[in-house]
């Protein structure tokens, strides 16, 4: 039987411990027990973001394939990643994960597991996972150090080690990161980057990855998941970047489930008896990106000045129910989340101020500035995108806004030479866990450039001191009063809000409870 951890134990540190999973995953007991298992019909997602055409899990932070891998591939752990419990979690092909030491790890699996291509699931998939994963050129690369940093032991096909001792940051940091991704077939990752991982899914999970064509992913109910074959034939996913096309799929009948809607969407379709809406704050902070490894955002005197000159509850106002409060990196549902007391608000005089102190008064001698966006993804993205344009216009800041569709938007997302395309951009970061790091290290420490490109050795320091910290209890109080309050002084980037996650679905689906980070819960039955 899957256990349960509580956040309570969690927190005090009991030698068995929880992991937070990734991303958006579903309850597959839902898929076989469900009213909807029973009736024989696919189950249609249609999905506001494209699909990158790279299926190496390692390869990408692209949330409609996370979306998919969770249907397809198995994890150590699952979570529901509630707001009143983040670190709650049940047991999937892991049954037990105890802290041996401060630098020593132990995972127990579930024996009898196989994977879709009928390779029994062994410890050393995990190790391979685990190590593949840890390599600093994968752009997933999630965990607490690189490769050479971690010694992992499989004493037999069962139990997993992982020794963090030669890294010298303790292994608890493993105890939110280890079943981030979801595990791979050892076998696939021995053929490397461009081979069988690249081109298609293999995992452990209630459905097989059969094709993509276009923009649809096609998966089957797997014979061999080791709790039962899923009632439900299939699920297809398809991207539809027009959320009015979205939801007019899902009004006739077309889709079963639809993402991402807007909030006057909402309010036509919450009559509708046939149609149930699901609403929940989210662990996805939208932000403001800057480039801070190009002028003029290299100077943070610059970010402040921007951040000082939007007024954030205007944004609020335009999103209605689909934006909430945030002043802080990470959602509220994240580890070590405090309202930070100098998290800048709008405020004209200190922008100009900054303005001239870096040398440009009123804004004057800065350069033609371009903020990109993208539209049918994230809610009013454009709407508010123009208000922000007119507030930083207002101060001096000589902007451009441009507006992309997801896909010509993605491609134009993350750093490179020269500091990547424009100055700034607007994207919002969901990562399944509690785990802070996976916003703060993955975008501020300098190892990992992302999308701001930002290099700042004191950032860096306390971004390390908050890792090494012996305990959770001090990591939490690093972050809080030291880590967070100096990030937020430099402004690499400022979070506008916190998204609420809007899904809505057939009447008969309205048992797939949606959590903070886009997980799916369908373990209750249907009525």
């Amino acid at each position: 039987m899957d256990s349960n951890l509580t956040r309570r134990h969690f927190m005090q540190g009991a030698a068995t411990a929880a992991v937070a999973a990734g991303f958006a995953q579903i309850n597959p007991d839902f898929l076989i027990s469900s009213a909807r298992a029973q009736s024989g019909k696919p189950m249609s997602f249609l999905s506001a973001e494209n699909i990158t055409g790279n299926w190496d899990p390692t390869a990408h932070t692209t949330l409609s394939q996370k979306n998919i891998e969770g249907f397809v591939m198995g994890f150590l752990t699952r979570t529901p990643m509630r707001l009143d419990d983040p670190s709650e979690v049940v047991y999937e092909l892991a049954t037990k994960i105890e802290l041996l030491t401060s630098t020593r790890l132990q995972i127990s699996l579930r024996d009898g597991i196989k994977f879709h291509d009928g390779k029994p699931f062994k410890a050393e998939d995990v190790k391979a996972t685990f190590e593949y994963g840890a390599q600093p050129d994968r752009p997933a690369q999630w965990y607490p150090g690189p490769t050479e940093t971690l010694t992992i032991e499989t004493p037999d096909d069962l139990t997993v080690i992982v020794d963090t001792s030669k890294g010298g940051y303790p292994a608890h940091l493993f105890i939110f990161l280890a079943a981030f991704l979801p595990i791979m077939s050892a076998k696939d990752i021995a053929a490397g980057p461009g081979g069988p991982l690249s081109q298609r899914l293999n995992g452990t999970g209630p459905f097989k990855f059969v094709a993509q064509r276009g923009n649809d992913t096609m998966l089957e109910a797997f014979d061999g998941y080791f709790k039962g074959k899923p009632g439900i034939p299939g699920i297809n996913f398809s991207f539809v970047a027009d959320s009015t096309t979205r939801m007019l799929s899902l009004l006739n009948g077309q889709a079963s489930i639809v993402e991402r809607l807007e909030p006057e969407q909402v309010t036509s379709i919450e009559g509708n008896p046939a149609i149930a809406i699901n609403k929940v704050v989210s662990v996805e902070n939208k932000y403001l990106w800057f480039r801070c490894s190009k002028p003029p955002f290299n100077d943070p005197r610059l970010r402040l000045a921007a951040a000082h000159a939007i007024d954030r509850s205007l944004i609020l106002e335009v999103l209605g129910s689909a934006g909430h409060k945030s002043e802080n990196f990470v959602s509220p549902v994240k580890f070590g989340y405090v309202d930070l007391e100098n998290y800048p608000a709008y405020d004209p005089d200190k922008c100009q101020a900054l303005l001239a102190e870096a040398g440009f008064p009123n804004g004057k001698g800065l350069p033609q500035l371009e903020y990109i966006t993208s539209v049918g993804f994230y809610p009013k993205t454009k709407e508010y995108g123009e208000i922000i344009t007119a507030m930083l216009t207002e101060q001096g800041f000589p902007v451009t806004l441009t507006v992309l569709e997801p896909a010509a938007w993605n491609e134009r997302l993350y750093h490179r030479p020269g500091g990547g395309p424009g100055h700034m951009v607007d994207c919002g970061w969901s990562t399944g866990s509690p785990e802070p790091d996976l916003v703060l290290r993955t975008h501020f420490h300098s190892t990992s450039h992302r999308i701001t490109g930002l290099e700042d050795a004191e950032i860096d320091a306390s971004l390390d001191k908050e890792r090494s910290a012996p305990t959770l209890e001090e990591r939490g109080k690093i972050l809080k009063t030291e880590t967070m309050p100096l990030i937020a002084s430099k402004m690499p980037a400022l979070s506008l809000f916190t998204s609420v996650m809007i899904h809505a679905m057939k009447k008969e689906l309205e048992g797939l409870y949606i959590y903070p980070d886009g997980s799916m819960d369908a373990s209750r039955k249907m009525a």
